[in-house]
């Protein structure tokens, strides 16, 4: 899957551009949220040019990059999508230097782009592993979570069964809060992401097998810069579906009967 997830979908974009109504740009959000957010990237800055441009937008997998660029401080200014300076033409894309001469695509790309320029200030163990998980969600988790046709059109989500990688996954979670024990990063950015993804294109995707996972994505959205970057609504759309998840749900009831 390398567009707009919602493409791939008759009819997904418009049931999810029904929560993401505010159009934003990521320059100064940041500022905006950093005295109420409790980051876990403190006193982090960014190397980045003040030219780093986003290509993207809302109902497409380029949230995901707003989301990384707001938890490591780095600012992102939306760009032209007439403009796009994307190979494939695809979305997202980000341009970086003073000249716009650096080109990054795929969001898996620019999430280390982003990272591997900013200060976090982390060891070389823990960069290691950040950089391993982002991989690993484009190279492994990417396909369970949609499931493609030989052109590429997404028709449904792994996830409605059991998956041994999962299984796995649901076990790192079971004594941590997030994917490193050293707390949350950009690990979880793109790994969390793609999970979110899942109960907001398949509404009726239950999870509950997988507790810690579910414990995990809940603790991921409700992130204020999760918020931020996907738009509220979405927020609190999946807020409400991963409470809901495991529950019995009531059973419709026709004429009092």
């Amino acid at each position: 899957m390398k567009l707009y997830i919602g493409l791939s979908i008759a009819g997904i974009m418009t049931s999810v551009s029904a929560f993401t109504l505010e159009p934003r740009s990521a320059t100064g959000a940041c500022q905006l949220l950093l005295s109420r957010a409790g980051r876990d990237y403190k006193g982090s800055s960014s190397s980045l040019s003040m030219q780093l441009t986003l290509y993207g937008s809302q109902g497409s997998r380029s949230p995901l990059v707003n989301w990384a660029a707001y938890e490591v401080g780095a600012e992102l200014t939306m760009g032209d999508l007439s403009k796009n300076p994307h190979p494939f033409g695809q979305i997202p894309c980000l341009t970086d230097g003073e000249n716009n001469d650096v080109l990054v695509f795929e969001s898996g790309a620019i999430l280390q782009h982003i990272y591997s320029n900013s200060d976090t200030g982390d060891s070389d163990i823990r960069k290691a592993a950040i950089v391993s998980w982002i991989s690993w969600a484009n190279a492994s988790l990417d396909p369970i979570c949609f499931l493609e046709t030989p052109d590429g059109k997404v028709y449904d989500t792994g996830l409605k069964k059991p998956n041994r990688r999962i299984d796995t996954l649901d076990q790192i979670l079971s004594d941590q809060e997030y994917l490193l024990p050293s707390g949350f990063s950009l690990a979880d950015v793109a790994v969390a992401s793609y999970l979110l993804y899942v109960p907001l294109f398949f509404g009726d995707i239950d999870l509950s097998r997988w507790p810690n996972i579910v414990r995990y994505m809940k603790r991921c959205v409700e992130r204020p810069f999760y918020g931020q970057a996907f738009g509220s609504q979405v927020q609190q759309r999946l807020t409400i579906a991963l409470e809901g998840m495991g529950k019995e749900k009531p059973k419709k009831s026709w004429f009092g009967l």
